[in-house]
């Protein structure tokens, strides 16, 4: 399984918006259709809701890739 390691800019991100700034899905419209379908797992369980908030230590599935959502390292 191919692994991204994705760092928060901010306290969260949204499901659609982290599937298009990580590179699975091209556009907004493309993250809808995903999450829509059903394949898109958050914490190995099914998330249809786009605006689902995610935080560190989330893991997001798409296939056979995932994302791991990280805290940015404080300064």
């Amino acid at each position: 399984m191919h692994t991204i390691d994705f760092v928060l800019r901010a306290d969260h991100i949204t499901l659609d918006a982290l599937l298009k700034a990580s590179g699975l899905a091209s556009s907004g419209g493309a993250a809808k259709i995903l999450i829509g379908a059903g394949s898109v797992h958050v914490n190995g369980a099914t998330e249809t809701r786009r605006g689902r908030k995610l935080r560190g230590g989330d893991e997001v599935t798409v296939a056979e890739r995932r994302v791991l959502v990280r805290n940015a390292p404080e300064t």
